[in-house]
């Protein structure tokens, strides 16, 4: 429905707006991916979220292996060693997922380490993009790998090797 309502409101904004105005299209995927930065980013990201995820499972192997301890021998210990055990059983679990959130929550080690390299990427491009946009009189300048917002695109219109180029980069 919101992009129905997007394409709406960009179909007249074009019709009474079309004299004289530019309109472009770029695509960050295509641009990212000719960015040596972006993909040396990308594969640390990559093996940071691959250890950190080892650690996790680490973890929970951990807690899982004492539970079955635990059901084995849970026949055999009074109660208040039971309870105990559960006490810990828990405990570690509940350290385990902290980790987890610590590692990849919405705040977590991995969201902030993205932020640390892809970000000063992200600006470059926007400058970059910017100063097209102005120098070029466009009006509007699509993304056309974020959502699919273009039903269709005329590659003339493809400014995607313009940031590359003008971001110091050769295709």
């Amino acid at each position: 429905m919101k992009k129905i309502i997007f394409l709406t409101s960009i179909i007249l904004f074009a019709g009474f707006s079309a004299i004289g105005q530019r309109f472009a299209f770029i695509d960050t995927d295509y641009i990212m991916e000719n960015i040596p930065e972006y993909q040396a980013a990308q594969m640390e990201l990559n093996e940071l979220s691959k250890q950190w995820q080892t650690e996790i499972e680490a973890k929970f192997a951990e807690v899982e292996q004492l539970y079955r301890e635990y059901q084995t021998e849970s026949v055999l210990l009074p109660e208040e060693m039971r309870k105990e055990r559960e006490e810990q059983i828990i405990a570690m679990e509940r350290t385990a997922k902290e980790l987890q959130m610590q590692r990849f929550g919405r705040e977590g080690d991995l969201f902030k380490k993205r932020e640390e390299l892809v970000k000063p990427i992200q600006d470059q491009i926007y400058t970059a993009i910017e100063d097209i946009a102005t120098r070029g009189n466009y009006a509007i300048i699509f993304d056309k790998s974020s959502g699919g917002n273009i039903i269709y695109s005329d590659v003339r219109f493809d400014l995607s090797d313009e940031v590359l180029q003008k971001m110091g980069y050769r295709n």
